[in-house]
C-alpha cells in the first residue's frame, strides 16, 4: 500500500541512514501524502502506480519523484528477472500482463555519493506539484523533483551543482522524464542569474506538452517556475535580506549538519486546513421552538449512512435496469441504433425509443415549454436522449449503452448553431413571457448625459397505477409529465419522494425525463424498472449554468458615482427552453444591488444545438453578481480609485432602493445593508488588513495578496405551498408538505413550526411537542399542488402552510380544552387528543399557503470580506480568510441557516474559482466525471471562516441561494492580487500601465487562468530585469 510505503519512508532509523538520506526519504513520503486520498492510498500500491505509468501512461507523481533519485526496479518476465533503472523501465514499450514488478529500490543518498567526501558539499532535494487541489485527489498539471549536490569547493563566493537529477512529469508526455541536457549544462558552471536564465531558456525547449494537452503553455511555465524556485536561493545576488542570508537562504546554515531550511517562496508543503472559525447568531425563544438551533432532523441517520434515499430502496422482484443512449451529434437524423455491432450484449431485454411511448413523447414539462423524452427523426443537440436500454442488471445496461452505435445522416441539413453569435445571425431565440421580463430602470439617456466618463466594453403496480420513486425537486411536475407520456389519467400515477441527497436545481426539470423513461419502460415490459444514472450522463444531461456574452456601456462621474449602465446579454439556452425564461428576472435581481442611476438592458435567450441549461443554485444571480463587480472594478481601474471606494459610493440609499425595487424595498428600518457594510468593516478589521495586504505585497515578490468587501442585495419571491397536519390518537403528529427535504433542513423547520403552532393550545405538555412530530415523504396523490422546491423560500412557505393547518386544529381543540379545564382544572396533551377522538373532532387539517402582495417579495442583505494569496509561480489561489454577515431576518433555525450560508458560499467558490465546464467542438461536455471536474474540498475553503447571522426580524430566512453570490468576493480579491502582480511586472519593465491595472478575470479563475494573467513568463522577466540591473 502507498500508505505503508509513506510510513516506512518517514520512520526514524537512528544511525542507519545519514541525515541527508533521511531528508530524501522523508520528502518522498511527504509528496506521496499529496497523492489521491487516504482511502486510495490505503488500497493502492506503489508498484501498481508505476505499472499504470508504464503501461497506460498514467500521469504519476510517484514515477517522477522516484525517477529523480535513481530508483532501481526489478521485473520478472516468464522465468527471467531483470534489474532496470526506473528511467529504462518507463521508457520500454508497454509491458504485457505476464510481466511482474518484483521490487523497487531507492538508493541511500548522501553528499559524498559518487564523489569524494568533502565538508563543502551539501545534498539538496525537493519535490513539487501543481494541481487544482493542494492536498491530492486531483491530477497535477505538472510535477517535478530535483536532486543536486551543491559544492563550494571551486569558488568560496558561489555555488556549483554536481550530480544533478531534474525530473518532470504529468505535463502531457507519455511518462516522467529527466532533462539531462539541463543537468549537463551545469557542468563546471558557477551559479548566477545569467546562468539560470540560460538554463530556463533551454528548459523551455525540452518540457513541451504533446499535441492535445490542455493548457500547454501553463504547464511549461510551471517547469520553469519550479526550477527557478529550486535554484534561485543558491545564486549570489545583490538582493540581501536580514540574518546574513542571500535570497532567503542562509549560506552558512546550508553547509551545517542541520535540517533547517529557509524557503523564501514560503511554499507550504502541507497546506493547513481550516484553522479557525467563528459563528455568531442572535437567538430568540419567544416562539419556542421556532428560532432555536435544534439539531437537523435526520442528521444522525445521514451521518451514520442509515438515511434512506431513492437508491437505497430495495429493488422489487424481477426488477430491470435502464441506461440512456444519447446523441453525440449536435444536429443529425437518426437512421438506426445497433447494440455492439449487431449482437446484443449479455442481459439486454429491450431497447425503448420514442416509438414505444403510448402517450405523448414528453420528457419534461414546465411553465415555459416541454422537452421530448427521446429524439424522433432529428436530434436537436449533443446529449439529447435517443433511446433507453433495459437489461437485467445496471452494469449490463450501462455496458450495452456504451457499446451502442448510432447511425447518423446529416445530408441536406442546416449546420448546427453552436454559439450565441450564430444564434443572433440566424435569429434563433426563445421568447420570454412579458410578465417575466423585468422593467428598465430610470432614464438611460439622461444618466449617460450626466456622466463625466463613458466606457464601452465587451465582456408498474396494481390497478394500472404507476408508482414512481424519484429523486426530484418537483414531484408534481413529474407526475403530470408521466401521466401525459403514458396516456393515462393523473390518478393512475403516483410519485413519491422521501429526500434528496442535494438538489441545487439539477434535480428539478432534468429529473423528470429519468422518471418518465423508467415509467415508459415499466409500462411496456410489465416489470419494475429502475436506473442509476451514471455520473457521465448526469453531467451531460445537466447542461450546467447558462454561458453568456455580455457587452456593456457605463457612464460615471469623476468621484466614481455611476450614472447609467446599459447591458446587452446573450444567453446560450441550448436546444430546449427548460427554465431559461426565469433568467432575465433573476439576473436583474442581482444586477440591481448597486445604484446605477439608470439601468437599461437587452437580454436574449439564444436557441442553440447544445445541451439545454439547468437552474443551478442561484441561476442568473451568480453570473449577474460577477457582471456587477466587473463593471465596478472597471470604473475603479479607469479612475485609478480604490475599488472599495467605488463600491461604497454606489451602494443604495433607501430612496434609490425603492426606485430599483419598487415592490420589495420595504420600510427604511428594514434596509440593513448600510449598517452591515460598516459593521463587517469593523469586525473583520477590513481597513487595517487592507494596509497589511499592501505591506505584504511590497515585501514579497512571488506571493501577492488581495482583499475585497462585497455586498449582496437579493430579492426573493414566495410561492403557494400546501401543507397537511394530522394528530394521531396517541398525541403524535404527522406532517406532510409539498416541499422536498434535500439537505436544506426543511423538515426540521417544519417540525419546529408544527410544535409551536400546536403548542398554542396551551395545555400540559404542549410546550414539548417537537419530539412528537414526524414529517413524512411527499406523495403526489396525498398532498397535491406541491409545486417546485427551489428559490430558497420553500422552507418558509411550507412552515406558513403548516402554521395555517395548526391554527385550524387549535381552533377545533380549544373549546374541548376549556370544557376539560372546567371539569378537571388542568389537562395534558395526550388526554386532550384522546378526548377529541372520543368526540369525533376532526384532527386533520390541510391548507394552501398563498402569499399576498405585501409578502410575496422581499430583499435579503449580506456582506462578505475575503482575503486571498496568489502564488505567482503556479497561479494557485489560497483563501486565507472570509468574514460574512448575513441578515436572516428571523431565522427559523440558526444552526441550519449557518450551514446553508457556509455551504452556499463554498459552492460559490466552486463556481467562481474551480469548476471548469469544458466541451468539445460539438458542445459535448468533456469534464464529465470527478476525475476532471473539481468541486471545493476541505483544502480549498477559507483557512479562517467567520459567519455572523443578523436576526433583524424584518422577514423570514432564505439562506440557500443568496450567500452563494457572496463568493464573488474571493474572485474580486484574486483580481486585486493579480493587479499587484502585474504592477510588479510593470516595474521590471514589462507591459504597460493600462494593462496592469485593468484585469479581465474569467470565471472560473482556475490556476492556469490566474497564472496567465500574472504572466506565464514572469520568471523570465524577473531574471532579465535582474541581469540588466546588475
Amino acid at each position: 500500500m502507498i500508505s505503508k510505503a509513506i510510513e516506512t519512508l518517514k520512520e526514524e532509523n537512528e544511525g542507519e541512514f545519514s541525515q541527508e538520506a533521511k531528508l530524501v526519504f522523508e520528502k518522498i513520503g511527504d509528496h506521496m501524502e499529496k497523492i489521491a486520498s487516504r482511502f486510495i492510498r490505503n488500497s493502492g500500491s506503489v508498484g501498481g502506480n508505476l505499472m499504470m505509468a508504464q503501461r497506460k501512461h498514467f500521469p504519476s507523481d510517484i514515477a517522477t519523484i522516484l525517477l529523480s533519485v535513481d530508483t532501481i526496479v526489478e521485473i520478472m518476465t516468464g522465468q527471467s528477472r531483470l534489474k532496470l533503472t526506473l528511467e529504462e523501465f518507463l521508457g520500454r514499450p508497454p509491458l504485457d500482463s505476464k510481466t511482474v514488478l518484483l521490487s523497487i529500490k531507492i538508493p541511500c543518498w548522501e553528499s559524498s555519493r559518487g564523489v569524494s567526501s568533502n565538508a563543502h558539499d551539501k545534498l539538496l532535494f525537493e519535490t513539487y506539484r501543481a494541481a487544482p487541489r493542494p492536498l491530492g485527489n486531483a491530477l497535477p498539471y505538472l510535477n517535478a523533483a530535483f536532486l543536486a549536490q551543491v559544492s563550494l569547493r571551486e569558488s568560496p563566493t558561489g555555488f556549483m551543482l554536481k550530480n544533478c537529477r531534474f525530473a518532470f512529469g504529468a505535463y502531457g508526455t507519455k511518462h516522467a522524464i529527466r532533462v539531462k541536457q539541463v543537468e549537463e549544462f551545469f557542468s563546471g558552471k558557477l551559479l548566477s542569474i545569467s546562468v539560470l536564465y540560460e538554463v530556463i531558456k533551454l528548459l523551455e525547449t525540452l518540457v513541451i506538452p504533446e499535441d492535445g494537452t490542455s493548457r500547454p503553455a501553463y504547464r511549461s511555465s510551471l517547469a520553469v517556475g519550479f526550477l527557478f524556485e529550486f535554484l534561485s536561493p543558491l545564486i549570489d545576488s545583490t538582493v540581501k535580506v536580514p540574518n546574513g542570508s542571500v535570497n532567503g537562504y542562509n549560506r552558512a546554515s546550508l553547509f551545517e549538519d542541520s535540517t533547517q531550511e529557509h524557503d523564501r517562496f514560503s511554499q507550504t508543503k502541507f497546506p493547513t486546513l481550516i484553522s479557525s472559525s467563528k459563528q455568531e447568531v442572535g437567538l430568540k425563544n419567544e416562539y419556542h421552538p421556532v428560532g432555536e438551533p435544534t439539531i437537523k432532523t435526520g442528521a444522525i441517520l445521514q451521518a451514520s449512512g442509515e438515511a434512506i434515499y431513492v437508491d437505497d430502496i430495495p429493488s422489487p422482484k424481477d426488477c430491470l435496469y435502464g441506461a440512456f443512449i444519447y446523441s453525440t451529434e449536435p444536429r443529425a437524423r437518426v437512421k438506426g441504433i445497433k447494440l455492439n455491432h449487431g449482437s446484443s450484449p449479455d442481459g439486454v431485454i429491450a431497447l425503448i425509443t420514442s416509438k414505444d411511448i403510448p402517450g405523448f413523447n414528453l420528457g419534461s414539462k414546465s411553465f415555459f415549454g416541454s422537452e421530448p423524452l427521446y429524439a424522433e427523426e432529428l436530434t436537436e443537440g449533443v446529449g439529447q436522449r435517443i433511446a433507453f436500454v433495459v437489461a437485467d442488471t445496471q452494469k449490463n445496461a450501462d455496458i450495452a449503452a456504451n457499446l451502442a452505435v448510432v447511425e447518423y445522416d446529416k445530408e441536406n441539413l442546416e449546420p448546427p448553431i453552436l454559439s450565441v453569435e450564430e444564434a443572433v445571425e440566424r435569429c434563433s431565440f426563445y421568447n420570454v413571457p412579458p410578465p417575466l421580463y423585468p422593467k428598465q430602470v430610470g432614464n438611460l439617456s439622461k444618466g449617460m448625459a450626466e456622466a463625466d466618463h463613458l466606457i464601452l466594453d465587451a465582456q408498474a403496480n396494481e390497478d394500472n397505477c404507476m408508482v414512481v420513486y424519484s429523486s426530484i425537486q418537483c414531484p408534481e411536475y413529474a407526475h403530470n409529465t408521466i401521466a401525459a407520456c403514458l396516456g393515462v389519467p393523473g390518478h393512475n400515477v403516483r410519485v413519491k419522494t422521501r429526500r434528496l441527497g442535494g438538489g441545487f436545481g439539477g434535480k428539478a426539470v432534468k429529473s423528470m425525463a429519468v422518471a418518465s423513461a423508467c415509467a415508459v419502460a415499466a409500462y411496456r415490459l410489465h416489470c419494475p424498472v429502475r436506473v442509476y444514472v451514471n455520473r457521465k450522463f448526469d453531467m451531460i444531461m445537466s447542461g450546467g449554468r447558462h454561458p453568456m456574452k455580455i457587452t456593456y456601456s457605463v457612464g460615471f462621474k469623476s468621484n466614481g458615482k455611476i450614472t447609467a449602465l446599459k447591458l446587452d446579454i446573450l444567453l446560450d439556452s441550448g436546444m430546449f427552453v427548460d427554465v431559461s425564461p426565469i433568467m432575465p428576472a433573476h439576473m436583474l435581481g442581482s444586477l440591481r444591488k448597486y445604484d446605477w442611476g439608470a439601468l437599461s438592458f437587452d437580454i436574449k435567450l439564444c436557441k442553440t444545438n447544445l445541451p439545454s441549461r439547468g437552474a443551478v443554485r442561484a441561476p442568473g444571480d451568480a453570473q449577474a453578481s460577477y457582471i456587477s463587480e466587473a463593471v465596478i472594478e472597471h470604473v475603479a481601474s479607469y479612475l485609478s480609485m480604490e475599488v472599495d471606494s467605488v463600491r461604497n459610493i454606489n451602494l443604495h440609499t433607501h430612496n434609490s432602493l425603492e426606485f430599483f425595487f419598487p415592490t420589495s424595498a420595504g420600510e427604511p428600518s428594514e434596509y440593513t445593508l448600510p449598517s452591515i457594510w460598516e459593521r463587517l468593516a469593523t469586525t473583520s478589521s477590513f481597513y487595517d488588513r487592507t494596509e497589511m495586504v499592501k505591506e505584504f505585497n511590497r515585501c514579497h515578490k512571488w506571493k501577492k495578496r488581495g482583499i475585497s468587501r462585497v455586498p449582496i442585495v437579493y430579492e426573493v419571491s414566495m410561492r403557494s405551498t400546501p401543507g397537511k397536519v394530522s394528530i394521531l390518537r396517541d398525541g403524535s403528529i404527522v406532517v406532510e408538505v409539498g416541499g422536498i427535504e434535500m439537505g436544506q433542513g426543511l423538515w426540521t423547520k417544519v417540525k419546529q413550526m408544527t410544535a409551536y403552532g400546536l403548542g398554542l393550545v396551551k395545555c400540559g405538555g404542549a410546550q414539548d411537542l417537537l419530539e412528537k412530530v414526524r414529517v413524512i415523504e411527499a406523495d403526489t396523490l396525498r398532498v397535491i399542488q406541491g409545486g417546485l422546491t427551489a428559490g430558497s423560500t420553500t422552507s418558509e412557505a411550507s412552515c406558513e402552510a403548516v402554521r395555517l393547518c395548526c391554527n385550524v386544529l387549535v381552533e377545533r381543540l380549544i373549546p374541548l380544552k376549556e370544557k376539560l379545564m372546567e371539569k378537571f382544572g388542568s389537562v395534558e396533551w395526550e388526554t386532550l387528543i384522546l378526548e377529541a377522538y372520543s368526540n369525533s373532532v376532526n384532527l386533520s387539517a390541510i391548507a394552501l399557503y398563498l402569499p399576498n402582495f405585501s409578502t410575496m417579495r422581499y430583499i435579503n442583505y449580506g456582506v462578505a470580506v475575503s482575503e486571498v494569496e496568489v502564488n505567482l509561480i503556479t497561479g494557485e489561489t489560497t483563501i486565507l480568510r472570509t468574514d460574512i454577515i448575513y441578515d436572516c431576518g428571523q431565522s427559523l433555525n440558526p444552526a441550519i441557516d449557518l450551514g446553508q450560508i457556509e455551504g452556499a458560499y463554498v459552492q460559490g467558490i466552486g463556481f467562481f474559482m474551480l469548476e471548469e465546464y469544458l466541451t468539445n467542438s460539438d458542445g459535448l461536455v468533456i469534464t464529465d466525471n470527478t476525475w476532471t471536474y473539481k468541486i471545493p474540498t476541505v483544502d480549498t475553503i477559507p483557512k479562517q471562516f467567520n459567519v455572523e447571522i443578523l436576526n433583524s426580524g424584518n422577514h423570514k430566512d432564505p439562506s440557500g441561494e443568496p450567500p452563494l453570490t457572496l463568493a464573488v468576493s474571493v474572485h474580486c480579491a484574486t483580481r486585486a492580487a493579480i493587479r499587484e502582480a502585474r504592477r510588479q511586472v510593470l516595474s521590471w519593465g514589462g507591459g504597460n500601465e493600462a494593462g496592469s491595472t485593468l484585469v479581465q478575470l474569467e470565471v472560473p479563475a482556475t490556476m492556469p487562468v490566474v497564472k496567465e494573467l500574472c504572466g506565464l513568463d514572469i520568471v523570465q522577466k524577473y531574471l532579465l530585469w535582474t541581469i540588466a540591473k546588475n
